[in-house]
């Protein structure tokens, strides 16, 4: 069932989503060659306990995995998509790309966004593939606006990065938010007609987020059993924000 927030509930999200903002921002900040991504995954763990916020991904079960997931980060380097997990093993490089995805829950409501970070100088087609995702997710943030179809912000995603020779993947989603991580609908990156496809109302909260591949769309999972990967070893980009459908259109939650 989709959930409509108050407006008192959105005020309450987005405090939570600018909690997540403001790490997200120090995090990239501190992406530089040599750093770890434990690193980040210590610095963002303190700030949410001085925050008094609860981080949304550490401990969360996820039923296909069998097993609780154990940071407050996903870290994602190169051609790894999603979920990638802190190490101090896995030391950033020049040229590396890092997908910094993270949550957190506030007086009860979640807020949860994810940026792609170069380290040092990328080539131009990984600044390309870093643009184009950016900009496939401000499309879609522009298409969630009350009386449109959810196809309409899947669409645009779906559009933009194909006209620019990238790949969506298929494989993960976005999804609503609220008080729960994890809420309806499921928001793929491109036109699934399997998929249900709500009319925009307000008071939805969908945290859209595009993963975008290089090269081919297909995925795979890491020995980890957590990590997903492309198949062919592509770069790939993450983007996302939480969005509120409000009567006076998109209202981006998780950033100022």
């Amino acid at each position: 069932m989709i959930t409509r927030k108050s407006p008192a509930e959105l005020e309450k999200m987005r405090r939570a989503g600018l909690l997540v903002w403001q790490i997200l921002h120090e995090l990239a900040a501190m992406v530089e060659e040599g750093v770890t991504t434990y690193d980040l995954e210590k610095a963002a763990e303190r700030m949410m306990r001085d925050a008094g916020a609860r981080p949304a991904f550490k401990d969360y079960y996820v039923p296909a995995v069998g097993a609780r997931y154990p940071f407050v980060l996903c870290t994602s380097v190169n051609d790894e998509i999603v979920h990638g997990m802190p190490s101090p093993k896995r030391v950033l490089k020049k040229g590396d790309v890092v997908s910094i995805d993270t949550g957190v829950e506030l007086e009860g409501y979640y807020g949860d966004s994810a940026i792609t970070v170069p380290v040092g100088e990328v080539s131009e087609e990984t600044r390309r593939l870093l643009r184009v995702t950016q900009e496939a997710l401000e499309a879609a943030i522009e298409k969630a606006r009350a009386g449109n179809r959810l196809f309409d912000i899947c669409s645009a995603v779906e559009r933009h990065v194909t006209a620019n020779g990238f790949s969506v993947v298929r494989e993960f989603v976005g999804h609503g938010i609220g008080t729960q991580l994890h809420e309806e609908p499921q928001i793929p990156n491109y036109v699934d007609r399997k998929n249900q496809n709500p009319r925009l109302k307000e008071g939805m909260v969908l945290a859209i987020e595009p993963m975008v591949n290089a090269g081919r769309p297909e995925t795979r999972i890491l020995k980890d059993g957590w990590t997903a990967a492309t198949q062919d070893g592509s770069y790939s980009a993450h983007f996302e924000h939480c969005v509120a459908v409000t009567s006076n259109g998109p209202w981006v939650l998780t950033r100022p």
